[in-house]
């Protein structure tokens, strides 16, 4: 036990101390938005309109596309599995597990993502409290599906669904938002261009499970990448207050010898 404590400790880059406060961090930040959830639940009848808002805005510029392509899609059972469970699980999975390999593995990068998410979360919780906003899934009129009820044995009612989706909070898309975050980190972080170019496209596939699984319109992506470009900002301000620790440094080339 003592081994496996020891080789635990040798593998974290500030030791417990500072491992623990960052598992603080993220739990503060997880309980605020499941606080705000609660408000953004009771206000339904708000949520509804102003979800029609957004198709009459999307109607009115001729960019109310997303029926069309869900409907592309609907026909590829597999394909529509596969988003669903994206949907349902890459917000939690991708997400944290990013983090953690940057913690353990790329830990002097790791700060400034951990502000910028924080400060997205903010961000949302702003726009979730004053905008509530139903998403495409509620307006079957228009010809949207909801592809978990339809297609998955996980619905939108299932215990699973009510912890990880807020059912108001379309505006702006968190998943699009952490998947820009992700995706521009890796990019910038990873050494190899097959895991760049992983990455570079993460953002996109992200927005693409958001619009087929009917849980997001195409502005709450727009909307989801321009607040992770604010919280960039931020974390970059915050890291001009203490460029030490906050920075953002990606690591140096590998060695040659290394890379053959």
């Amino acid at each position: 036990m003592s081994r496996a404590f020891a080789r635990a400790t040798a593998r974290l880059p500030q030791g417990w101390g500072d491992a623990g406060r960052q598992l603080g961090i993220l739990v503060m930040v997880d309980i605020a938005y499941e606080l705000v959830r609660g408000i953004a639940d009771s206000q339904r009848a708000d949520a509804i309109a102003h979800g029609r808002q957004v198709i009459d805005l999307e109607r009115s510029t001729h960019t109310f596309f997303e029926p069309t392509l869900q409907a592309f899609f609907l026909p590829a059972h597999w394909l529509i599995d596969v988003a669903n469970q994206m949907y349902l699980n890459a917000q939690f999975s991708i997400a944290l597990g990013f983090l953690v390999w940057l913690y353990l593995f790329r830990n002097e990068s790791y700060y400034f993502v951990r502000n910028m998410f924080v400060a997205s979360m903010g961000l949302a919780l702003i726009g979730y409290t004053l905008y509530p906003t139903a998403p495409p899934r509620m307006f079957p009129e228009y010809g949207f599906v909801d592809t978990l009820n339809a297609f998955s044995e996980v619905g939108h009612d299932s215990t699973i669904a009510k912890i990880f989706i807020n059912p108001y909070a379309a505006v702006p898309s968190m998943h699009c938002a952490f998947a820009m975050m992700i995706g521009a980190s890796g990019v910038m972080i990873c050494r190899h261009w097959w895991s760049k170019a992983v990455w570079a496209v993460w953002p996109l596939l992200v927005s693409w499970v958001t619009i087929v699984t009917a849980n997001h319109y195409w502005v709450d992506a727009a909307l989801g990448w321009l607040v992770a470009l604010a919280a960039a900002g931020i974390a970059y301000r915050l890291a001009l207050a203490r460029p030490q620790a906050w920075s953002f440094r990606p690591p140096a080339p590998a060695p040659r010898e290394a890379e053959a």
